[in-house]
């Protein structure tokens, strides 16, 4: 059987959870899939909503381990992050559809599995995230992750869409999916050096 992840899972360098949770299960009220793809961000990473401390905006990244931290990007679409410890978070990006691929699809408006939850916006669309998950627990309330069934291969590489701290290599992603939202570039680099 398969263990739930819990707050100790997530009490962590956010780094260390990012590669972790490739390969692991992750649905919204039976709607999901495998984490594919995730990237981290910190309180002292310039590309973080938390470098310059709390906001009623960003409040849950400061909150508990083992929380879901909300926001909408450019006022456009929502992205789901799961709360490390205090000011960091890690981006999820991009799932392989498992469970509930109906209610993706009608979500979405398309039946192309890959397009479903590949990047951060299609996802939440996909899982019907909006606001209203902003710190809720990940154990409670319709969230259900657990961990890998089997090992997966991960490559870090750079993280996407962002203009400071480009060159780090805090995007996690498993090797060969095509689920990702975008393929690895030539700069990844192996594991051990990418979380690091």
């Amino acid at each position: 059987m398969i263990a739930p992840l819990g707050p100790a899972f997530f009490d962590r360098p956010v780094v260390t959870v990012a590669a972790d949770l490739v390969g692991c299960l992750l649905s919204v009220e039976g709607v999901g899939g495998i984490v594919v793809e995730t990237e981290a961000y910190d309180r002292t990473d310039p590309a973080s909503h938390s470098v310059n401390g709390q906001t009623r905006r960003n409040a849950a990244m400061f909150g508990p381990p083992g929380h879901a931290y909300v926001y909408r990007s450019y006022g456009l679409h929502w992205c789901l992050n799961l709360v490390c410890e205090p000011g960091s978070a890690v981006l999820i990006r991009a799932l392989e559809p498992r469970a509930g691929i109906a209610a993706m699809e009608a979500r979405r408006g398309l039946s192309a599995p890959r397009l479903l939850c590949a990047g951060p916006g299609r996802l939440t669309q996909a899982l019907g995230i909006t606001g209203a998950f902003d710190a809720r627990p990940l154990d409670d309330d319709g969230f259900r992750l657990l961990g890998s069934p089997t090992p997966v291969p991960v490559v870090a590489d750079r993280r996407i869409g962002i203009s400071r701290a480009v060159d780090r290599p805090w995007r996690f992603l498993a090797e060969g999916s095509r689920f990702v939202s975008r393929p690895p570039s030539r700069f990844r680099v192996p594991l051990d050096e990418g979380a690091a």
